[in-house]
């Protein structure tokens, strides 16, 4: 028996609403398939729970950056519930698709302004997908009848600018822009004037792509912060890191970097779908504890997704 198809995919269904989902589903389980491979591999419905077949769904688990504490408490879990009963190998992935339900909890939204402006702001290392990821969430916010204007704080790099003004264009979305080499915190303040004048929904800044090790760099996003706290209360509202899943453990070192030197509020986890190691978003929440608000699994715009608990454990395995 196939292990796409062993508990059934999610049915057609002739509501419209559903069908969105189901088109969102697919996406996300198109996205995860290098994931859900690896994790097939160690799945042999002939086999008994025994040692030998805990030890390598541990080893898979621990391949998938599911991180070696989760892939140890796993098979403990499974080792404990079945010691004293048969074991039916077709119990096996129902059981873990619950235990890393409990341990994803429930989904986490943008945390919006009461009134007003809501102020994001977004940081990530160069290459990680940063301002395409902007790009795409201002379109899927667009799309839901909101106002968005973009700030372009990456001022060191002059490509970084026309990137992301070559987007606001497609988009048809006003970009606020300094000189080159201006102070990003100064094209940031202005962003926020014009946001507030004009009385937008959302101002979505973009800042420089750094490496987490280069401290100067990294002290000019806490002074943005500070500016904006200074002209606006309350803001930022959220603080988002985009993180790269093809680098594995490397993203929650950026994590815990980027967090030191300002208030991260949630990640966006990109590229998704060029890994096998989709078991990051565990080892994030475990060893970070910042909540993964959206995951890319594809390139196609739509292909940036809100993070749902509940389909993610489904197209991991489903």
């Amino acid at each position: 028996m196939a292990f796409g198809n062993l508990f059934g995919k999610k049915g057609d269904t002739d509501s419209p609403e559903d069908g969105e989902k189901l088109g969102t589903f697919a996406r996300l389980r198109k996205g995860l398939g290098k994931t859900r491979d690896a994790l097939a591999s160690v799945f042999n419905l002939g086999r008994k729970l025994d040692d030998d077949l805990l030890e390598e769904v541990e080893t898979i688990l621990i391949q998938a950056d599911f991180g070696p504490t989760l892939a140890s408490d796993l098979c403990d879990d499974l080792r404990e519930s079945y010691r004293d009963r048969e074991f039916s190998p077709e119990e096996l992935i129902p059981f873990l698709k619950g235990r890393l339900r409990v341990r994803l909890g429930e989904g986490h939204t943008i945390d919006w302004a009461p009134v007003g402006t809501t102020v994001i702001v977004v940081a990530g290392v160069n290459g990680v997908g940063k301002t395409t990821s902007i790009a795409k969430l201002a379109h899927q916010w667009r799309s839901e009848g909101k106002s968005v204007v973009l700030a372009a704080g990456d001022t060191f790099r002059a490509a970084a600018v026309e990137q992301l003004g070559v987007w606001s264009e497609r988009l048809g979305i006003e970009m606020v822009r300094g000189k080159a080499g201006s102070d990003p915190a100064a094209v940031v303040y202005d962003a926020l004037e014009t946001a507030q004048d004009k009385q937008v929904d959302i101002l979505l800044i973009d800042t420089a792509g750094r490496l987490h090790t280069e401290k100067p760099l990294m002290d000019q996003l806490g002074k943005i912060c500070r500016v904006i706290e200074k002209k606006l209360e309350g803001a930022p509202h959220e603080v988002l890191q985009v993180l790269d899943a093809t680098t594995g453990q490397n993203a929650i070192l950026q994590a815990r970097a980027f967090h030191e030197a300002m208030t991260v509020t949630g990640l966006v986890l990109t590229k998704l779908d060029g890994t096998a190691r989709g078991g990051v978003v565990f080892s994030i929440l475990e060893q970070i504890g910042l909540p993964v608000k959206y995951i890319g699994v594809g390139e196609a715009i739509e292909d940036l997704q809100p993070f749902d608990p509940e389909d993610f454990v489904e197209a991991l395995f489903d």
